[in-house]
């Protein structure tokens, strides 16, 4: 599933291609995705110039006048910025085809979902979608940092790994990123959060930043499906420490890399170097 970083990645890659050109139309070439696809995509969007690509969670947004467009990738979903003519593949379910410009050829901007668990639907002006009214703060922004953590925690028996993917504490925060940060702080993922001194949260949150910010540079983690709005795939995969290398030495002491099933995904971890 793309994470953070990998929807930011598409965030950076659609952007120069929408922000400021209007939408001719909209082309759905099926009514739903994980949920019914509103009346208004097709009603209120073609005609609106798009003003603005946000990224909030892992949801991405385009902002028009008269709502903003919201999308989710799913577990499978890519977003490319295609010619009018490219051919129509069978998991190509939505296309925006967007005006010409003096500086840019038409383009389209074709939603690609062969698992159907991603999702199209429409905010309106001044109002919060339900599905992003009771999301944490951003991870990359000043509101994130190990107080937070460390507040949010008191009395929390759940693994630490959850507590920090809990989308109501932190967004975006998933499952390869969240053991790639408690690695590098040197916490144990099936520690309870409420055990977790301020200071371990603090250099926590410092990790989780820096890990992030460094993999949107990388261009995110492709595991299977994600790949750039370019078809550019991700490259941080090369610098995992602890995510898929179970039975491997860590890099840094050498002790076999455990694997174990928090919440229902799978968690790594190094016994000798995170406690």
């Amino acid at each position: 599933m793309p994470e953070l970083p990998e929807v930011e990645t598409t965030r950076r890659g659609i952007a120069p291609y929408l922000v400021g050109r209007r939408v001719l139309g909209v082309t759905l070439r099926r009514p739903d995705l994980r949920w019914p696809i509103p009346p208004e995509i097709s009603e209120l969007l073609p005609g609106q110039r798009i003003d603005a690509v946000e990224r909030r969670a892992k949801y991405l947004l385009l902002h028009t006048e008269v709502g903003s467009a919201l999308l989710h990738l799913g577990m499978s979903g890519l977003l490319r910025v295609l010619p009018p003519d490219a051919p129509v593949g069978k998991h190509d379910h939505v296309d925006i085809a967007l005006e010409r410009t003096p500086a840019q050829a038409p383009r389209i901007l074709r939603f690609t979902d062969a698992r159907r668990f991603g999702c199209l639907l429409w905010q309106a002006p001044g109002a919060t979608h339900e599905l992003l009214a009771k999301l944490g703060p951003e991870p990359l922004t000043e509101a994130f940092d190990g107080d937070l953590l460390w507040h949010l925690s008191r009395s929390r028996t759940a693994a630490v790994k959850l507590f920090l993917m809990d989308n109501a504490n932190v967004v975006g925060v998933g499952n390869i990123y969240a053991s790639e940060a408690l690695f590098a702080a040197g916490i144990d993922p099936r520690r309870a959060a409420g055990s977790v001194s301020r200071a371990r949260y603090a250099r926590l949150a410092g990790e989780v930043k820096r890990i992030l910010a460094w993999a949107i540079e990388r261009g995110g983690t492709t595991l299977r499906d994600f790949l750039s709005p370019d078809g550019a795939p991700g490259y941080f995969f090369r610098e995992l420490n602890v995510y898929g290398r179970a039975g491997e030495p860590c890099r840094v002491c050498g002790t076999p890399i455990r694997q174990a099933v928090l919440g229902q995904r799978s968690t790594f971890w190094c016994p000798h170097c995170q406690r």
